[in-house]
């Protein structure tokens, strides 16, 4: 069973869990699971609002050009 090491939503380190577990947890809050470190052993996912990290990344890159 693969596993993965979670990061909740507000940056706090949940722990090495279950796959499953973490999709579960996931949508129970409405949110997405993101993969950030694909490479590590286990990979690492968030569980963030995939959209508003998107969106507030753009407005960054906007702001920058200013």
């Amino acid at each position: 069973m693969p596993e993965v090491r979670l990061v909740g939503a507000q940056g706090e380190q949940i722990g090495v869990v279950k796959i499953e577990e973490a999709l579960r947890m996931a949508q129970e809050q409405d949110l997405d699971l993101v993969e950030v470190a694909p490479t590590s052993k286990p990979p690492v996912v968030k569980i963030m609002d995939y959209g508003k990290f998107k969106y507030e990344a753009a407005q960054k890159i906007r702001e920058a050009r200013k």
